[in-house]
């Protein structure tokens, strides 16, 4: 009897539904879940910081000098007109020059197109320049920078011609050691471009 009332007191006596048993309890409300939650949540962060903490020694910061870039292009190249090109309305020569991993691009536009009173056009002929960085994948070359004014400053001003980003592709071959085909994949025509001053990569700080 005393046994029996010493249970219905533990039930009445315990509004959070606690089961005893060995001295132990299992809570079973949203209390205990928030609380294991939170617990598990503090682990999880703990383990994140930790991580990045015995990661970051490991990173490197990017160099402050130039790359070599590629031996076999250092110097400059330039593109003669063909007589194919000679026959088209409009077409473009290039000169390039590459210093280390650093590309200079001078593109000289003609044109037999009559643009009227267009101040930058109108003589039918125009320079257009660009700079950046290269890389070369197998025979694959990739160009990636900005157009530029004459002296090869960033240029901001968009009056005349294109203005902003440049990107190029070409397939590079080696025809001979003085002279390159680079098959562009936006052109038809591909650019023949013979050496004409060679040069070696003298590395410097950006």
């Amino acid at each position: 009897m005393l046994r029996y009332e010493a249970s219905i007191f533990i039930l009445q006596s315990n509004p959070l539904n606690i089961r005893f048993h060995n001295r132990s309890f299992v809570p079973h409300d949203d209390r205990f879940l928030k609380y294991h939650m939170r617990k598990t949540l503090s682990y999880f962060i703990v383990f994140i910081f930790l991580l990045l903490t015995f990661s970051l020694p490991s990173c490197s910061m990017n160099p402050d000098t130039q790359t070599p870039g590629v031996k076999e292009l250092q110097g400059e190249w330039q593109q003669d007109a063909s007589a194919l090109q000679k026959q088209l309305l409009t077409y473009s020569l290039y000169h390039f020059r590459f210093s280390c991993d650093s590309f200079f691009i001078s593109i000289k536009t003609f044109s037999k197109v009559n643009y009227g009173t267009d101040t930058c056009m109108k003589t039918g002929q125009w320079t257009e320049y660009t700079r950046g960085v290269y890389g070369q994948r197998n025979d694959t070359l990739f160009l990636k920078g900005q157009f530029c004014n004459p002296d090869y400053t960033i240029k901001d001003n968009p009056e005349c011609f294109r203005i902003g980003n440049y990107e190029e592709v070409f397939k590079i071959k080696r025809v001979k050691d003085s002279l390159l085909r680079l098959s562009s994949t936006s052109a038809v025509v591909p650019l023949d471009v013979h050496l004409i001053k060679s040069a070696t990569c003298k590395v410097k700080p950006l």
